[in-house]
């Protein structure tokens, strides 16, 4: 019987899950934001990153893919979602549907969705200038202009 998954004790501990996905969506070929849903405790449920290239699928955003790889959850309110980039108004209005209490963001310079947006309807909100997230937005928008301006980036 596997042992149950360990809580992450720091913000950082769970950007990095978030980040490390953006790095394996890199990898892959696609757009490199990776996000995840944590309970309160921090306990993992759930991470994934934007496939909508390697699927053909649009809808799969990294927050979508967390929430689905989450499953499940009876209550929202105290999950935190963890994402590297500031979501998207799609992503953003995910958190809303779901009542989902907090999100961490790695960084807002390179796109600015809908965060502030969600601080105004009670959802925590932190957003972390993370060098390493602005980092590997920056190269993928200089790399890969088409493909950001495809989607996410107008």
């Amino acid at each position: 019987m596997p042992s149950p998954p360990r809580p992450v004790t720091s913000v950082a501990d769970m950007l990095d899950v978030a980040y490390a996905e953006a790095r394996k969506g890199l990898s892959e070929g696609g757009i490199p934001i990776g996000a995840a849903l944590f309970s309160a405790g921090g306990t993992l449920l759930g991470s994934g990153h934007n496939r909508r290239v390697q699927d053909d699928d649009p809808s799969v955003h990294a927050e979508t893919d967390a929430f689905r790889n989450a499953g499940r959850q009876r209550d929202y309110r105290s999950t935190v979602m963890v994402t590297t980039l500031s979501p998207c108004w799609y992503c953003s209005g995910l958190v809303r549907q779901f009542n989902i209490g907090a999100v961490i963001v790695g960084e807002s310079r390179t796109f600015t969705g809908g965060h502030e947006w969600l601080a105004e309807h009670g959802v925590e909100v932190t957003v972390l200038d993370d060098d390493r997230c602005v980092s590997m937005m920056t190269e993928f928008i200089d790399a890969e202009p088409d493909l950001w301006n495809e989607d996410i980036g107008r």
